[in-house]
């Protein structure tokens, strides 16, 4: 039986309680926006009520959401009435009017989130707070189908039912499902970004990131490996909480990390970077008094090579304390640039992402344009990573296509080990083949981020 004629259940009221038949009339337009109020759902309610209403509506708050109520029970929606008439409504209101935006905010996304109807994050997808239509699409299907799990009284697992919804075909949607459409939105969104420079230089990768990026069969990551198998039986600090100066010497020696003598982990930035990411990035390493011993999730990491690759590779883009998108987009550009593995010059790399960033609107702290100066700490903390990570190679040095990364062939026979090379020697840069690899990895992930207002992560 189709849902009465919103007209019809207006002019009922205005009959029987014309006082707020007008107050139902706002209420209603904003809550179905026009559409059959059979189309709505428990979350188009909810968010009415403790988010638009407060928000954006003028008038008696309380009194429209009653109008409102009052309506919905004429149309025989008794469930969604009741919200109207509930006491969360009117705490959340009040926790608006009293205490402002920001707690009446949290305070619905509490009781939203008590509701059970709202999506969860899950592995495969993080929901944006800033959504586009394809997002939206997928956010308001998976909030109905949890609505009607609920309803039809079963056990739900929200995060399952949100899986399955979003990674089932689906006829309406031509065969495809929600996860892919979600990912080709961010996709293009993230290719079209801002400024000319900007947009060639990052067009190849929707089509590049379409898929994911699997590691590489050949050894990778191979220093992230050795310190969290090292840190199986505990790794040594000092008193002042550095890396032993024997784990120093050995880093510095086993992967090229230093051309002087190693007096301490301070002569070795790149084992500090690895420290930083297996510590902080990863949370793979944690410390205990003066050791840093392996976590359950560093010790999963090992034992797990796709999920050490998944896990490891978007830390090339992570931002360090204090910084913002500004460092980001530097060390995006500087990746799309270097991910074909030809050897780059340092000052050309710096004119070209200059170029790029100067493109998308960055400014100076003085206002004036952003020149390679600028660019000097974010491509230093990228520089550094890539040597943490081993995925660079020094020009005129073998990279990680090697049969055997680190080993180097006499005459003999005999395999004996190199160091593996820095991402660069003082003037040029270049990414080994599991590198370029890693890179690619690193933007999908950033391309594929949820949008989210300021503050909100």
């Amino acid at each position: 039986m189709p849902a009465p004629d919103v007209a019809a259940l207006l002019a009922q009221l205005e009959r029987s309680d014309p006082d707020i038949a007008e107050p139902a009339r706002v209420a209603v337009e904003w809550l179905a926006g026009g559409e059959a109020l059979e189309t709505i759902s428990q979350f188009d309610v909810c968010e009415f009520l403790w988010y638009t209403l407060p928000i954006k509506v003028p008038g008696d708050q309380a009194t429209i959401a009653r109008a409102l109520g009052e309506l919905l029970r004429l149309a025989g929606m008794e469930r969604y009435a009741a919200l109207c008439d509930s006491p969360a409504t009117a705490r959340i209101l009040l926790t608006y009017a009293g205490e402002g935006e920001e707690a009446g905010a949290a305070a619905y996304h509490r009781e939203l989130e008590a509701t059970g109807v709202l999506p969860p994050d899950i592995a495969e997808l993080s929901w944006s707070s800033i959504m586009g239509p394809e997002e939206l699409g997928a956010h308001v299907a998976c909030a109905a189908a949890l609505e009607l799990a609920i309803v039809s009284g079963d056990p739900v697992d929200r995060e399952e039912l949100t899986r399955r919804w979003l990674t089932t075909s689906r006829p309406e949607l031509g065969g495809d499902c929600w996860l892919h459409r979600v990912h080709g939105e961010r996709l293009n969104r993230w290719v079209l970004g801002r400024g000319t420079a900007r947009r060639e230089l990052a067009q190849p990768f929707e089509v590049r990131l379409h898929a994911p990026i699997t590691a590489p069969d050949e050894p990778h990551l191979e220093p992230l490996r050795w310190l969290l198998d090292l840190a199986r039986t505990g790794v040594r600090l000092t008193e002042r909480l550095n890396v032993g100066r024997a784990v120093a010497v050995e880093a510095a020696g086993r992967f090229g990390w230093a051309d002087r003598t190693v007096r301490g982990e301070g002569d070795v930035p790149a084992l500090t970077e690895l420290r930083q990411i297996a510590v902080h990035d990863l949370g793979a390493l944690r410390r205990s008094g003066r050791r840093l011993v392996l976590t359950t999730t560093g010790r999963n990491l090992l034992d797990d090579r796709a999920a050490l690759w998944d896990a490891a590779t978007p830390t090339l883009l992570v931002p360090a304390p204090g910084e913002h998108d500004f460092e980001v987009s530097i060390r995006e550009s500087a990746l799309m640039i270097l991910v074909d593995g030809d050897e780059v010059r340092d000052d050309d790399l710096r004119h070209r992402v200059a170029e790029v960033v100067d493109g998308e609107g960055w400014r100076t702290t003085d206002g004036g344009r952003v020149g390679g100066a600028d660019l000097t700490g974010p491509l230093a903390r990228l520089r550094h990573r890539l040597d943490a990570l081993g995925l660079g190679a020094a020009s005129g040095t073998p990279d990680s296509s090697s049969p055997e990364p680190g080993t180097l062939a006499t005459g003999s026979g005999r395999a004996e080990r190199e160091p593996v090379r820095p991402a660069s020697d003082a003037g040029t840069w270049r990414l080994t083949t599991a590198g370029r690899r890693a890179a690619l990895a690193a933007l999908r992930v950033q391309a594929l981020r949820p949008r989210q207002y300021a503050g909100l992560g």
